[in-house]
Parts: structure tokens; C-alpha cells; sequence
């Protein structure tokens, strides 16, 4: 029997608290039956208050130019190719007259290399981030700079843009060996164009030019950038996970010394973020550009106290990931990073009498931190060089520290070898919890819902540290907040969740998508961001039974065209042939002539050569090009490939619709190190299977595909070498209840991601209820997204007149709806 049926409407009270609220349909509108039952007498899964939290990693600019409020970029002179192949000590800086950066004896200190030597009359000038530097008319700004003049000078500060000045200028008195000056401004009008400039007037040396906003997020001194802090605060995050990421876990693992030769590509190591800014290390960052570790570990741990979450620190297990896949053999190396590690944990907990609660009180914090969690490792590709070296972490932490619990992780993937063996591993080892991070299409998470359901509930508890569905459309974050109620449900085995990027300035990005946005005058939330914050704030501390009617499954057997491609290699194919299951020739391509019959959509270069079709640009990502009739099914593919140059191997598509809808099968990818099956859906891509594996240059390949309605098996040379059936619906229908402790309320959560609205038949199981609840929604066309000025994703709430023990409610198309229903 159909679930279509016709819209009958609610009678709802309104409180008005957005601009508009969901328009009441003017016309009958098609809907789909489904029923909600609750049980309220029995007792489930516990949620603990720190369920969700956020994932802060340095990428997209994310510190300096981001959450860390310095106005000043490269305000050091530290700058280096080492960063980044563009930068120069001047980065950021314009100069007039006599300007040099220097690395000599004459430094600020040995930390802080390099300084900049400015002759008489000579000016620098600094551009800030984005289109300038930000200040707001009537906001004091504070200015220092570390100087040396022997012969005395004057330093002549200037805030202006193009358009005149932004405040009053400042003169500052130097004279002597090194010693830091102060100034503040008051701005006397906007703009997000704003230059500092320093002129001298005498010979000096300058070094960490500084400009701050005084507003900083609850006035920290070296504080944080207010609007994007409050924005954090404000999904009141249960945990605040850092500081990364791949850049924990890659570069090399020596420190800062003369010893490495003052190694400026390393992991990121606390010991370097601490203490006076003018003494902490300079690092390259793995996203491609300077850390200037002016927001550090203090920083951190002041931040999650000051948002009230739990700090979650993650250190280097001397295991590189993130491509790099090299495992550190150096015993004093290793024994160095595990005392690192406990003397965190002692700068964390320790008493001021210790050697790093010391330092801790020393920057202002005499009381602990409360450390209870500690990540060793992220994503390494190496199970069991990874786990080796992690049981050295733990039996060192558990040893001296036994109240921590110590963080594995499972790799970079949601399936697959690597996943499987670090699962094996951590069971084996009887690790407390493990670390889990993938990142899917849409359909993938609507498809992934149950995930949790299966885990063992007597084995290591999962920390979901990273996990988002490649999109910041109103799409994707239907889908995530699907997934979300698998991982609610299943509260009783994930016990942390983070969405990941946190952040990501619009001018420097290097992955998206991201949870919150900005650049240097303003900051929005995404549509991400408004789930995880209705998530986050309605989470509830118990989970209450219940379960849901299904959406039908209209699927058929996988149909589509073929497809060939590469990423970042050259290679020839050649002998292409599709044949229908029934023996059929549907198409047969030796490249004898010309690749008429092949659309060129992605990138690259294609020409036929020596009866062959060949890429040749080995730069060049995703160059595919297809065949065929996007109505085929079950058919055979054949191809011979060969590689001629370049990163990784083959990409021969199948099931292909259009250019964001196919399958591939990836032959060396990741860098020649692996090989999977991966369908993009909506331009979203998941990994459906996966082995470890390589592809050799200039040896033939024979490549076969066979589909059979939805089951698909491949063969390379001959030989099965997997299979997979993708039968698996992607509900769009989702639901989870918990219950409020503290006000006792149902708080009845549904999804509903599909064009269609549903009504739905609610049986609470006997609770005695309120008559009204309290209604948030979030909904909006699929394709929606917040940006700086527009905001289609934003929570409308209302209150709902129908509550009873059995009640009907109609949830509206692609919608995002929490009902709180009192009880008693």
C-alpha cells in the first residue's frame, strides 16, 4: 500500500523568534505515512554530558588569522619557504626604505630566530589577514612591539587605510638592548582594510609587532578572537578536542634545538606552544603555511575551561600519517615523546609545587586543568607500528597517572584493512577507547545510520573525532543530523562525537567543509553548524526506546554508463568492451581511430596514441571521460590499462549517471599505496571496499567489472579481486527520543530528509504528557547554504498544541525537528 497521502495540517500556537516561520501550506501537498513508538517504561543507554564536543585543528587558518585575536600576520619575521614555497621573512609586510630580517646573534632570544633590522627612516607595513586589518570605530586596540636601539629612537606607530587614518597615531620611545613597548588605539571609524605601520628614526631592530583587539573573548590577555569563540560557546561543547589532526602526527618528531638544526617541519610538540609568545618555537604547519603557536597549549586549556568542556589533547605516537606512513625507529626519541607526554598531563593536574604546575601557575593558572582524557595518534595508516608504540604511551600514562584514559585510534577510514587490523589491535589490547574519523557523501550517512548498533558493548568505547558529508549544503547536514540519532541510540558505545573542520577562513581554505566560517570582520554558521548546535543543546541524559516506521525501497539494479580516468598520473587504456549479460556487444573500443565516442568531462589531456587512449597530464586530478548509455545494467566492462607516469594507478568507472553520480574502482591510489571501490553520490564520494595495493608503471593491466543488479564483483589480471553488493537503502526517515533529566522533558528528535513531508503517528507509550511541546525546526531547500549574508538554515521555534499519549504530527519536508515534551 502506498505512503502517499494527502496533507490533513496541525493546529499549532506560534512564537515568533526567527524572521519567518515555515509557511502553512496554501494547497494539499503529497505526504508519507509513518508511526513513532515510544516506550518510556524501559530503561536504555545513560548519555554522557560530554556526548558532543567540537574538533579544533589549525587548518583554514584557523589560529593565527582565525580563533587566535592577532591582528599581525607574520609579526615575527619567522616566515620561511619552510612554510611555504611563497613565503618570504617579509610575508605580510611592505617596506620603505631600509628593511632587512636577520638570523644572527643579535636575535630577540634563541627561540625567536629571526628579527627585523630597520634603518634610520625606514618603515614597515603590515597587511593583516584577508582584505586588511579589522577595527571597529570607538574598540581600543593594543599595540606592542620588542625593540633595540642602541643610539636611542623613535618609533612612529600609524593605523590607517586607504582612505586616511583609523586612529590617533602613537610615538614610542626606544632606546637600549631588547625591551617590549606598548601603545593602544581607539579606532576612530570602521574598516576591514586597515594597515599598521612602525617608522623609525634611528637605526633599529624590531621584533613580534603586535596589534590585539582589547575585546577579546572574555578579555583573556593573548586572547581569542570574540565572535568566533562565542560561536564555539555556543553549541556548549562537551569537549574541545586539539590541536589537531595531521599536523600531530606528521613532520619530523625532533625538537626545536641547535640539536636538529632548529628543525622548522615538526609535529606539533606542547612543549613549543607554552610560556612567553616571544619565546615559543616557529613551525610550519602541514596545511601549507606558519604556526606561530601564539595559541597554545595554555591557550587550549584555557579555552575549554572557559567554555566549560573537557580537554582533550592529542600528542604524536612517533607514527607519521596523513601520506606521510613512516613509522620513527629511535628509542631515545620515543622515550623522549612519553615523558613529554606525562609532564603534560603534570602541566595539566599537577600542583604548583611541581615542575610544570609551576610553569602552568606561572601563566596565570595556579589551579589544575582537569585532564581525564589523552589522545596518543591520529590516523596513522600503520596499525601495528602504531599500536606498538602507543602501548609505550599507555603503560607509561597508566603507570604514574591511572585516572586518564588514553585515546587510540582506527586510521583514516570508516572500512577497510587498515580499519580492521586497528580494531583487532585495540581489542587485543583491551584499549579504553578508540578514535574513529571518515568522511562520506550524504548517502553514505543515511545509509550508515544503524553503524553502532553492532559494535560490542564489552569492547573499547568509540570517540567519533572526525566525521562530516563532504558538503555545507542543507543536504549534507540532513544527513549528519540522520547519522546523529544512530550515534544518540547508540550512547552507550559512542561516548565523545565531533564534527571536523571546526573552522575555516573563506580566503585560506584548505578543506572543506567546515562547521563555521569567516573571514576578518565577520563569521557565520553553517548549515552543519546549526544541527551539531541543535544537537548539542538539546542532547538529553538518557536515551528512551523507541522505533520508527521505514520509508519503501524504491531502488533498482545499479545502471549507468562507463568511464575512464586518473588522478595525477598519465596512463593508456585500451581494448574497451561492455557486454550485456545476455552476450550483447554494447560497445568495443580499441582506439584503431579516433575517441569520438567518449565525453571528455574532468580535467587533463586525451589524445589516442599507438591504438590507445592516453591521459598524459600527470598533474592533473579526476580527468574522466565516459561511454556508453547511462540506462545499462548488468553488463560486463573490460578495459586494459597500463600506466605510463605519475603518483598513483587507474580510475574505471561504471554505474556512471552523470559527472557527481558513478562508481570507480581505484587502482593505486593514495598515492600507489591502495586500492577501493568508491561511489560518489552527488559529488560526495564513500568507500565501499578497499585493499592494500600498487600498481607498477609500464606493465599492462587487465581490468574487469561485472554487474549484476546490485551486486558488482572485480577482477584484476584474471583473478576475483573483491565484490560488494550496495543494497543497502538510504532512509531518510530518522528518529531518536531521549529525556531531559534536569526539566524531565521527552525530547522527541526527528529527521526527515526528503522532498516529501511526514506525518507521522506518534504513540508515547502511556507517559503522561503536556498538552503542548516545544517545537525547534530547522528546514530549507536541499541546496541551501549560509553565508556571510544570508542565512536560509536558521532555528525557527513555536510551540505545538496537540500533545497526547497518542498524537499525530506532520514533519515537513527536508526538516530537522526537536520536540520537548514535558511529563508529569
Amino acid at each position: 500500500m502506498s505512503r502517499t497521502r494527502w496533507r490533513l495540517g496541525l493546529s499549532v500556537t506560534v512564537l515568533l523568534t526567527a524572521s519567518a516561520l515555515l509557511p502553512s501550506p496554501a494547497r494539499a501537498e503529497a505526504v508519507a505515512d509513518y508511526t513513532i513508538t515510544v516506550d518510556p517504561s524501559a530503561r536504555r543507554a545513560a548519555i554522557d554530558d560530554t556526548m558532543y564536543g567540537v574538533f579544533y585543528e589549525d587548518i583554514n587558518r584557523a589560529a593565527d588569522g582565525g580563533l587566535y585575536a592577532e591582528l599581525v600576520q607574520n609579526r615575527s619575521f619567522e616566515y620561511s619557504t619552510a612554510d611555504n614555497a611563497s613565503y618570504t621573512p617579509l610575508t605580510s609586510w611592505t617596506a620603505d626604505g631600509t628593511a632587512r630580517v636577520l638570523d644572527d646573534a643579535g636575535r630577540l632570544n634563541e627561540r625567536n630566530r629571526a628579527y627585523l633590522a630597520l634603518g634610520a627612516g625606514s618603515s614597515v607595513t603590515n597587511g593583516g589577514y584577508n582584505t586588511g586589518i579589522h577595527v571597529e570605530k570607538g574598540q581600543k586596540y593594543d599595540f606592542s612591539v620588542w625593540a633595540r636601539a642602541a643610539g636611542g629612537t623613535t618609533l612612529t606607530v600609524t593605523l590607517r587605510d586607504a582612505a586616511g587614518t583609523l586612529a590617533q597615531v602613537r610615538e614610542v620611545a626606544a632606546r637600549g638592548g631588547w625591551r617590549k613597548y606598548t601603545a593602544t588605539f581607539t579606532a576612530t571609524r570602521t574598516s576591514d582594510r586597515g594597515r599598521l605601520a612602525v617608522t623609525t628614526a634611528a637605526p633599529a631592530a624590531l621584533d613580534m609587532v603586535s596589534l590585539f583587539p582589547r575585546d577579546t573573548y572574555k578579555h583573556r590577555p593573548n586572547g581569542l578572537r570574540a565572535d568566533l569563540a562565542e560561536k564555539i560557546a555556543a553549541l556548549r561543547p562537551g569537549f574541545l578536542r586539539f590541536p589537531g589532526g595531521c599536523l600531530v602526527n606528521t613532520g619530523s618528531m625532533e625538537d626545536y634545538s641547535e640539536a636538529s638544526g632548529w628543525q622548522r617541519e615538526r609535529s606539533y610538540q606542547w612543549k613549543d606552544t607554552i610560556g612567553p609568545v616571544e619565546e615559543r618555537a616557529a613551525n610550519a604547519n602541514f596545511w601549507g603555511y606558519n604556526q606561530s603557536y601564539g595559541l597554545g597549549y595554555y591557550e587550549y586549556f584555557r579555552f575549554a575551561e572557559d567554555i566549560g568542556a573537557m580537554p582533550l589533547p592529542v600528542v604524536p605516537a612517533l607514527v607519521t600519517g596523513c601520506g606521510q606512513n613512516q613509522a620513527v625507529d629511535d628509542e631515545a626519541l620515543l622515550e623522549r615523546h612519553v615523558q613529554d607526554t606525562l609532564d603534560l598531563i603534570e602541566f595539566a593536574n599537577g600542583p604548583r609545587t611541581s615542575e610544570w604546575g609551576r610553569k602552568r601557575a606561572e601563566m596565570g593558572h595556579p589551579k589544575p586543568f582537569g585532564l581525564t582524557h589523552l589522545g596518543v595518534g591520529n590516523e596513522e595508516n600503520l596499525p601495528v607500528e602504531f599500536l606498538q608504540r602507543f602501548e609505550r604511551f599507555r603503560a607509561a600514562i597508566e603507570a604514574e597517572y591511572p585516572e586518564i584514559t588514553v585515546v587510540s585510534n582506527s586510521g583514516p577510514d570508516d572500512s577497510g584493512t587498515v580499519f580492521d587490523t586497528a580494531w583487532q589491535l585495540n581489542r587485543e589490547a583491551g584499549v579504553a577507547m578508540v578514535d574513529e574519523h571518515y568522511y562520506n557523501s550524504p548517502q553514505w550517512f543515511l545509509q550508515n545510520n544503524d553503524r553502532y548498533d553492532s559494535y560490542d558493548r564489552e569492547g573499547p568505547k568509540v570517540f567519533l573525532g572526525e566525521y562530516a558529508s563532504q558538503g555545507n549544503a542543507w543536504r549534507n547536514a540532513l544527513s549528519e543530523a540522520a547519522f546523529m540519532t544512530g550515534l544518540e541510540r547508540n550512547a552507550d558505545v559512542v561516548k565523545l562525537a565531533s564534527y571536523a573542520p571546526l573552522l575555516a577562513n573563506e580566503d585560506y581554505v584548505q578543506w572543506s567543509p567546515d562547521m563555521i566560517w569567516f573571514n576578518n570582520h565577520a563569521s557565520w554558521g553553517s548549515a552543519n553548524y546549526e544541527v551539531q548546535k541543535l544537537f548539542m543543546n538539546n542532547t538529553g541524559d538518557r536515551v528512551v526506546p523507541s522505533t520508527a516506521t521505514a520509508t519503501p525501497d524504491v531502488s533498482g539494479p545499479i545502471t549507468g554508463a562507463v568511464g575512464l580516468s586518473t588522478w595525477a598520473t598519465s596512463a593508456a587504456y585500451d581494448d574497451v568492451r561492455v557486454t550485456s549479460e545476455d552476450g550483447r556487444t554494447l560497445l568495443s573500443d580499441d582506439f584503431s581511430g579516433d575517441a569520438s565516442r567518449w565525453t571528455h568531462s574532468g580535467a587533463g589531456s586525451w589524445t589516442v596514441q599507438d591504438g590507445a587512449y592516453v591521459q598524459t597530464d600527470t598533474a592533473a586530478e579526476n580527468t574522466m571521460v565516459t561511454a556508453g548509455d547511462p540506462g545499462w545494467q548488468n553488463y560486463d566492462l573490460h578495459v586494459r590499462a597500463t600506466k605510463k607516469a605519475g603518483k598513483e594507478g587507474f580510475l574505471v568507472a561504471f554505474g556512471v549517471k552523470d559527472t557527481g553520480n558513478y562508481y570507480w574502482w581505484n587502482l593505486g591510489g593514495w598515492n600507489n599505496t591502495l586500492s577501493a571501490v568508491e561511489q560518489a553520490a552527488d559529488g560526495g564520494k564513500s568507500t565501499l571496499l578497499s585493499k592494500a595495493g600498487s600498481i607498477e608503471t609500464g606493465r599492462a593491466y587487465d581490468i574487469d567489472v561485472e554487474v549484476r543488479g546490485r551486486q558488482v564483483t572485480l577482477y584484476l589480471d584474471g583473478e576475483e579481486w573483491g565484490s560488494f553488493t550496495d543494497d543497502k537503502p538510504a532512509e531518510p526517515f530518522r528518529q531518536v527520543v531521549t529525556e531531559d533529566a534536569r526539566t524531565g522533558d521527552l525530547i522527541v528528535k526527528v529527521v526527515n530528509a526528503q522532498d516529501t513531508a511526514a506525518r507521522t503517528a506518534v504513540d508515547l507509550g502511556g507517559a503522561k504528557v503536556a498538552a503542548k511541546a516545544r517545537v525547534t525546526t530547522l528546514a530549507a531547500d536541499r541546496d541551501a547554504v549560509n553565508t556571510e549574508t544570508t542565512t536560509p538554515i536558521t532555528p525557527v521555534r513555536s510551540t505545538f498544541s496537540g500533545v497526547a499519549n497518542e498524537f499525530t504530527y506532520t514533519f515537513p519536508a527536508n526538516s530537522v525537528t526537536f520536540l520537548r515534551i514535558g511529563q508529569g
